[in-house]
């Protein structure tokens, strides 16, 4: 089943010629994306337009290609970055170094339904523009909370940035440990604590990750990839210990920009 999110504020007149662009994902209320490539569209007089579109399931994708010929580009959130892999014809060096898709490029054919999906990830890249400019020699360890395709976005991005990093998950693995084993030490040798979870997303702003923030110093940075609130409890609650604080706006321009020239260049 395919939900068709609230259309912009921006007015468009949309012609058969219009190129089409689009974000999929589970709930989208706390997206940004369609109002800010819309604005763009008008903006810069750009025949194009670009719709949410909220899935139960990666399946429901096949009607939205069916329904939109012109549709040449997509974002990808939670929960599909991962589960858009197979659908792909090919995946660029991006995407095949972190194991998600968070862009998608459609490419057409000659005859009708015909088309070539590559997948691309700008997350990594938009992650590691965004955190670099605030790091501080002292930060060399990371916690990553949550295990989904934004989190291994993440922990590449802290890789090249030289940064080593222990993923935090409500269930215990090999690979990651638990909210219920931090420690005091853990979190006083990890300065940077990255949320990827949407935990605290609009509208359930009340919630955030369990963690033991009393434990927190000022010499920390505590970033949440969400952004919608622009403060979310995590960040309230990481401040109130002194702590650097950031959200995941700036990391959703960077990757939109580099979104927008991956679906536009020849």
């Amino acid at each position: 089943m395919i939900n068709f999110a609230k259309s912009s504020n921006v007015k468009k007149v949309v012609t058969g010629e219009s190129k089409v662009y689009g974000l999929i994902g589970g709930s989208l209320q706390h997206s940004f994306s369609m109002d800010f490539f819309n604005q763009k569209f008008v903006a810069e007089e750009i025949d194009a337009m670009y719709i949410n579109f909220e899935l139960d399931d990666v399946d429901s994708l096949m009607s939205v290609f069916g329904e939109y010929p012109n549709l040449s580009g997509l974002n990808v959130t939670a929960p599909f970055k991962e589960k858009v892999l197979p659908l792909m014809d090919e995946l660029d060096e991006s995407a095949q170094s972190v194991g998600a898709v968070n862009v998608i490029k459609i490419a057409r054919g000659a005859k009708a339904g015909e088309m070539r999906l590559t997948g691309y990830n700008t997350d990594m890249t938009g992650f590691k523009n965004s955190l670099e400019p605030l790091l501080t020699p002292a930060m060399t360890q990371a916690l990553v909370l949550g295990t989904g395709g934004a989190s291994k976005a993440v922990i590449r991005a802290l890789e090249l940035l030289g940064i080593e990093a222990d993923v935090v998950s409500r269930k215990k693995s090999a690979s990651t440990i638990t909210y219920e084993e931090l420690t005091r030490q853990m979190i006083v040798d990890h300065k940077i604590i990255v949320n990827t979870t949407p935990l605290g997303t609009y509208p359930r702003v009340d919630a955030c990750p369990d963690l033991p923030y009393r434990f927190i110093t000022p010499s920390h940075l505590c970033y949440d990839l969400v952004y919608n609130p622009s403060e979310t409890l995590f960040m309230k609650k990481a401040h109130v210990q002194g702590a650097q604080v950031k959200n995941g706006l700036e990391m959703l321009l960077l990757q939109a920009f580099e979104s927008y020239r991956i679906w536009t260049e020849q």
